[in-house]
């Protein structure tokens, strides 16, 4: 709408300069007239002077009044006659000033009173002054266009106006709700995470006073079954010397008086005695070894964490060293390769690292040369990643978890053990703040993957962060 009205506006200036352009045409020809009329009568040179002025000046006019017109096929008509009818205005006037020097006043006077040059004028006034009323007619038009246009401008702007305020009003309101809401919201946000963190708070107390009662009382009983342990090992110790007596005696009853000796009695002596003190001294050794492995378990629960700077490279070639015997006799390479250090607690790393490594070395393939191989690297987010990698005998998918867990073994039960070394070793690694992963299939070796932070940072407690 405004090009619009810019278009109107743009359209009223150029009818309004046609229609000064035929005006100042029609007042120069007149000024042409009366200085023509004015030399005739008074001989004066300036009246000539402004004639000629007039005159050199009227084709520029008629030019400025044809550009002014443009395309309107009535303009051109116009100016094709006020060009026709100037141009005869002008030689009329010429010949009247031509017989005003060459003849006399008189004479010239007579040529003007004939009347020809008024007729002239009369038409050039006629022609101009159509082609004026005409152009006042659309400038009247034009303007009523613009003026139009305008005011719809400007109602259409009131309007727009308007609505951008109401719609401001709406966007300000909207605004003002999403904040009141969202500040509504942060608060709730607040109480919750101010209620978890003190649910958070109440769990760890409570999840940390629960594993030191498992601890103390996996302690407490690993030290009350002790005791009558050592009672059942003293009885069988002293039951095995009971059976050689008794198998002393047999033996000179035997050489004595064979007759009073019973096969059943002599068998009981020599065979099922000491096979089932055997049984009893395997089983004793057996719960003993087990209730130091709890022992061992819940006093690694209890120990304080000490962080501190660890080669990694230079532990483990000292855990190699400490089976070098085991893998000379087994022809298996032990290879470290590129570690990194690590800030952690190095008790627990050692035992970890040796727990891993002795598996290795206990699980390795007959029959074939063995290989163990320990690399570390950076990984992002500030972690450490080791990898205990061999070729033994491998182990089955179904296992891969059940190997983590207490007194759970896989594969052939042809190793000493009682299950507790890996669940040792991930009970350690959680304790660092790390996690253990293992990949492996039957047959073709297995890799324990071990994952850290690069720096233990401990609570007030002690543990973890």
């Amino acid at each position: 709408m405004i090009q619009r009205t810019a278009a109107f506006n743009d359209r009223v200036e150029s009818t309004w300069q046609a229609r000064r352009a035929g005006r100042i045409l029609l007042l120069n020809l007149k000024d042409a007239e009366t200085a023509q009329r004015g030399y005739v009568l008074t001989g004066l040179y300036a009246f000539r002077l402004e004639y000629d002025q007039a005159v050199q000046a009227n084709a520029y006019l008629i030019d400025t009044l044809a550009e002014r017109l443009g395309d309107d096929p009535v303009g051109a008509a116009t100016v094709a006659t006020v060009t026709r009818l100037s141009r005869a205005k002008i030689l009329e006037m010429n010949g009247v000033i031509a017989l005003g020097r060459a003849a006399s006043r008189q004479a010239a006077s007579d040529r003007i009173a004939q009347g020809e040059g008024k007729e002239l004028m009369r038409q050039l006034e006629a022609e101009l002054g159509d082609l004026d009323s005409r152009l006042g007619s659309e400038l009247a038009q034009r303007r009523g266009q613009s003026e139009g246009s305008a005011l719809t401008t400007a109602i259409v702007n009131g309007v727009a106006g308007v609505l951008i305020l109401v719609l401001g009003a709406i966007v300000a309101l909207l605004t003002w709700r999403y904040l009141a809401e969202l500040k509504d919201a942060q608060a709730a946000i607040d109480r919750v995470n101010a209620g978890l963190e003190e649910t958070v708070k109440a769990r760890t107390a409570a999840l940390v006073r629960s594993n030191e009662e498992v601890q103390r009382f996996a302690y407490i009983v690993s030290h009350d079954l002790r005791s009558p342990l050592v009672n059942v090992m003293g009885y069988t110790a002293e039951l095995e010397q009971a059976g050689r007596t008794i198998d002393l005696q047999m033996t000179k009853v035997e050489t004595l008086a064979p007759d009073l000796v019973e096969r059943d009695a002599l068998i009981a002596a020599r065979e099922d005695i000491p096979e089932a003190v055997g049984f009893i001294r395997a089983s004793t050794e057996k719960m003993d070894r087990l209730i130091n492995a709890i022992l061992k378990l819940s006093r690694e629960g209890r120990r304080n964490l000490v962080p501190e700077s660890l080669d990694m490279g230079a532990m483990t070639q000292r855990i190699a060293d400490t089976v070098r015997h085991q893998l000379e006799a087994t022809e298996t390479d032990f290879v470290v390769g590129e570690m990194v250090s690590i800030e952690s607690d190095r008790l627990s790393m050692e035992q970890i690292v040796g727990n891993l490594v002795d598996n290795a070395v206990k699980y390795l393939q007959p029959g074939r040369p063995g290989r163990i191989e320990i690399t570390g690297r950076d990984l992002p987010g500030g972690w450490v990643e080791y990898a205990i990698a061999d070729n033994g005998r491998g182990i089955a998918a179904k296992d891969h978890e059940r190997i983590f867990e207490l007194f759970r073994r896989a594969g052939r039960q042809d190793q000493k053990g009682e299950g507790l070394g890996l669940a040792f070793v991930r009970n350690s690694v959680r304790r660092l703040g790390g996690s253990i992963d293992v990949e492996s299939a039957l047959g073709e070796g297995s890799t324990f993957r071990l994952k850290f932070p690069k720096r233990l940072i401990l609570d007030d407690a002690g543990d973890p962060l």
